[in-house]
C-alpha cells in the first residue's frame, strides 16, 4: 500500500491506474477506523480494480471545536488496517492541502440535508458536501462507498452528485454493528464503560419502535415515546427520533407499500453523541 498525503502525487497514480484501464473506488473516512469501514473497503475491492482510502479530520463539517479536538486521530493503526484489507492508496491529505490559504468554496445541499443531522449541527452538511466533492475530484473515482448509518449522509452525497453531473457511483452498503447491536463508530471508543452498556439501549429502543410501526401502531405516538424511553435509559438530550422516507428523507406520519421508511435518530451520552438509523418494515 502506498501513502500519499498531496493532490499532486494522488492524482500522478490515479493517471497511471485510469490510462491501464483501471476502475477506482474510493472509501471516504476521518479515520480511527473500525470493522465498519473495513466493509467498505472490502465492497470496493469486489467492486473495482483500485482501491483509495481517504484518512481526513474534516474541520469544516464540525460545529463543536471540543468534538474537533477530541475526534480520535489513528492514522498509524488505520494504516496497518487498510494495508492488510488490501488497499491500494492511503490518502491522507493535511487541512492546508485540502483548504490552502484562499480557501472560500462551500457546497451547499437543500432539502436531504435540512433536518435531523442537519438542524442540529449548522453548516455541518455543507462541510461534507464540500469536503466530499473535493475527494471525489482529487480521486477521479468511478465508485465511492458509503455506510447507511449515516444515512442523511449518504441522501446528501447523492444529491449532489446527481445535481452537479458528477462521474461517480455512489454505493451505500449495510450498518455494521457491535454483537449486542450497537452501530459501530469511531466515537465509541469514547464511551466509558457504563456508557457503552447504556449505550445498547438505542438500537433496542429502535428495532422496537420499528417493530410497533409495522405493526400498525400510531406514528407520532411510537416515536415519541421511542424518545422517552431513550431519556429513560439516560440518553441527554435525545436530539430527534424521526420516520423519513428513504427516497428523499420527507417527514412520515404513516407507512404505506410503495414508500420505503426508515427510522431515525440521534442521542447523546456524556460528550458522546451517538446515531443509528433501520429499515422499517411496511405493515403486514
Amino acid at each position: 500500500m502506498e501513502t500519499i498525503s498531496t493532490v499532486a502525487g494522488l492524482r500522478a497514480r490515479v493517471r497511471q491506474w485510469k490510462q491501464a484501464g483501471d476502475r477506482v473506488g474510493v472509501v471516504p473516512t476521518m479515520g480511527a477506523l473500525h470493522e465498519g469501514h473495513l466493509s467498505l473497503v472490502h465492497a470496493a475491492r469486489a467492486r473495482a480494480d483500485r482501491v483509495i482510502t481517504t484518512v481526513f479530520v474534516n474541520p469544516i463539517q464540525f460545529d463543536n471545536a471540543n468534538d474537533l479536538e477530541t475526534y480520535p486521530r489513528t492514522l498509524e493503526a488505520d494504516a496497518r488496517l487498510l494495508e492488510d484489507a488490501g488497499v491500494d492508496v492511503l490518502y491522507a491529505p493535511t487541512v492546508s492541502q485540502m483548504y490552502p490559504p484562499g480557501f472560500a468554496t462551500r457546497i451547499s445541499v437543500s432539502g436531504v440535508s435540512e433536518g435531523l443531522c442537519g438542524g442540529a449541527r449548522a453548516g455541518h452538511f455543507d462541510g461534507v458536501a464540500t469536503v466530499v466533492c473535493k475527494l471525489f475530484m482529487q480521486t477521479l473515482a468511478d465508485y465511492a462507498f458509503f455506510g447507511e448509518k449515516d444515512f442523511q449522509q449518504v441522501q446528501v452525497v447523492r444529491r449532489m452528485v446527481t445535481d452537479l453531473d458528477l462521474p461517480v457511483e455512489i454505493v451505500a452498503c449495510p450498518t455494521q454493528r457491535e454483537a449486542d447491536g450497537l452501530a459501530l463508530s469511531s466515537r465509541n471508543r469514547r464511551l466509558a464503560p457504563q456508557q457503552r452498556q447504556i449505550a445498547v439501549a438505542l438500537p433496542r429502543i429502535m428495532r422496537a419502535c420499528a417493530a410497533d410501526i409495522a405493526a400498525g401502531a400510531d406514528v407520532p405516538a411510537a416515536l415519541a415515546r421511542a424518545a422517552c424511553q431513550l431519556a429513560d435509559a439516560d440518553f441527554d438530550p435525545v436530539e430527534y427520533v424521526e420516520l423519513r422516507s428513504e427516497l428523499d428523507l420527507r417527514p412520515l406520519a404513516t407507512v404505506s407499500e410503495g414508500t420505503p421508511a426508515r427510522l431515525l435518530a440521534a442521542a447523546w451520552l456524556g460528550d458522546v453523541r451517538l446515531i443509528d438509523g433501520m429499515a422499517v418494515p411496511l405493515p403486514e
